[in-house]
């Protein structure tokens, strides 16, 4: 399990997130929605170790932060930063098992490994031979994953992964993104700006505005039973999603 809880964070004397309670069941996926600089991504980067929080903890399986060096720490997390972030001047093999080297693993070892996450994602075995210049947008993401998935952590965290992918690619890597989740069986923390993505791969939806948690729940939830009216006029602003009525 992935606990967040009464997180606060300041810049320059000015709130940025506010008494953050957050928990992500062992197996599940959990997206973290909201507007532009309602603070999703510096929660990540804080469930990261990346930035120092003013209180409060994180903590994977009751382990809290605090208690891990940095290595250790991100040996637990898995992430996959926007457009995927991979190095551009090594090929996807060297990216995938970039940090499996520097632990020391042994050759066939991380052979292996690669092997069994490239049949997870459905790559070509020739894709990891290209730099990411050649690879398509959806091939870069299953790149991006299989790295972030390599050391086996517990935690999965993606940072609007499939933001810059065209609408035909973006759909069906929604598809293999969610029965890669499956397949992993991790823990998985999701950021996006888009609730039909979030409804889509997500067990469980978080609305934050300002820095606050508006609401956490499904999305028959967030619908039918608005905690704030900001979760409504937020749903209202999706335009392709179903309506009330429907669960009428």
């Amino acid at each position: 399990m992935l606990t967040l809880q009464s997180i606060y964070q300041s810049f320059d004397g000015r709130s940025v997130l506010s008494d953050i309670n957050l928990n992500v069941p062992q197996g599940a996926t959990q997206a973290l929605i909201g507007s532009s600089g309602s603070g999703k991504t510096t929660l990540l980067r804080i469930t990261l170790g990346l930035i120092a929080f003013d209180k409060g903890y994180v903590k994977i399986n009751d382990q809290p932060l605090l208690s891990f060096t940095q290595v250790e720490w991100a040996d637990r997390i898995g992430y996959v930063p926007q457009e995927g972030g991979l190095f551009p001047h090594i090929t996807g093999f060297n990216n995938v098992s970039l940090i499996a080297r520097l632990r020391g693993w042994r050759k066939n070892k991380i052979a292996d490994r690669v092997e069994e996450l490239r049949a997870l994602v459905d790559l070509d075995p020739g894709i990891l031979h290209r730099f990411p210049f050649e690879m398509s947008g959806g091939q870069q993401q299953r790149v991006a994953i299989m790295r972030a998935a390599m050391m086996d952590p517990q935690v999965m965290l993606l940072d609007e992964p499939m933001a810059a992918l065209d609408p035909l690619i973006r759909r069906s890597l929604q598809r293999e993104l969610k029965a890669i989740f499956k397949r992993l069986g991790k823990t998985v923390l999701l950021v996006t700006h888009d609730l039909g993505e979030a409804v889509y791969l997500a067990d469980q939806i978080t609305l934050l505005h300002e820095g606050k948690v508006v609401q956490s729940g499904s999305y028959r939830e967030l619908l039918l039973q608005p905690a704030d009216p900001f979760v409504t006029q937020f749903i209202n602003a999706q335009r392709t999603l179903p309506d009330a009525a429907q669960f009428a």
